[in-house]
């Protein structure tokens, strides 16, 4: 295999992650009453904010399991 592949493997990986994580972000954020909170009649900038919040929240958390992962697969090579 390839290093080029390789690298196009970890590409889709990201990708994948990122837009997995994210959807979950936004499936879980949907549980909070945004609407409460902010002012009436302003629902174009509260779902903008709750896009926003799920791309950060997503990214923040598919950027942790690809690194926790990549450490892993390193740990083998403390006992060579």
């Amino acid at each position: 295999m390839g290093i080029s592949s390789m690298i196009g493997q970890n590409a889709l990986i990201s990708i994948v992650s990122h837009i997995f994580f994210i959807g979950i972000s936004f499936y879980a954020l949907q549980a909070i009453m945004f609407e409460k909170v902010f002012k009436k009649n302003h629902v174009f900038q509260i779902q903008l904010l709750f896009i926003l919040l799920s791309i950060a929240i997503g990214s923040t958390v598919s950027n942790f399991f690809l690194t926790f992962t990549g450490w892993s697969s390193q740990l083998p090579y403390l006992f060579e």
